[in-house]
């Protein structure tokens, strides 16, 4: 699944300029728990403002919601989320930085996403990467000596299907896949080179 797969597409949007107190009526009426602040033009950035960002930076120090402007409090530039990431790449991202929520954005504000979104709509329990991996790995590798069959073992159609061997396998050893000793294009290759006994 990728991230315009369970966003949010119905966005709150408000002004730099408004105060903290027409921020927090806008989430309670959108019951929402972050605002994107709009570009003021289209070279400027997008920002937000979160609940944390209004409790942890006027709540807490007894500030006037009515005299504080979103801009004191928001994140501006914000970290955005490109709509063709993959869930687990949104997940890392958010727990890389500490955030709770993005918006999606491709030229323009197409969502919002949350880890929220990830943990209902998210399809990691059906479908949990490295066992993903580890399928795909499989194919390649079948796949891979097919071709060294048909093609040759030296022919530049087999070498690219090594190398996706090889890439799937370093991605599913970043999951937690345990190390082999040896490749999977190693093993064959050995194999491979090992001379034949007639008896």
């Amino acid at each position: 699944m990728k991230a315009k797969d369970i966003m949010t597409q119905e966005v709150a949007i408000i002004r730099g300029s408004a105060t903290v107190a027409e921020a927090v009526r806008l989430m309670r009426l959108k019951e929402v728990r972050a605002l994107i602040v709009e570009a003021r033009h289209p070279e400027d950035a997008y920002g937000i403002v979160t609940e944390t960002d209004i409790i942890a930076k006027v709540v807490a120090y007894g500030k006037d919601p009515k005299q504080v402007r979103v801009y004191e409090i928001m994140s501006k530039p914000c970290i955005v989320v490109n709509p063709d990431l993959n869930l687990e790449y949104v997940a890392r991202l958010f727990a890389n930085t500490g955030i709770w929520r993005a918006p999606v954005i491709q030229g323009e504000l197409l969502g919002i996403i949350s880890v929220t979104d990830i943990l209902m709509q998210g399809d990691f329990l059906e479908n949990p990467k490295l066992a993903y991996l580890q399928q795909k790995l499989q194919e390649a590798i079948s796949n891979a000596r097919s071709i060294s069959a048909t093609s040759g073992n030296d022919s530049k159609a087999a070498a690219e299907a090594w190398e996706l061997v090889d890439e799937i396998e370093a991605e599913a050893g970043f999951y937690g896949a345990l190390k082999a000793e040896k490749t999977a294009k190693e093993l064959f290759f050995e194999r491979e080179s090992q001379p034949v006994s007639i008896s």
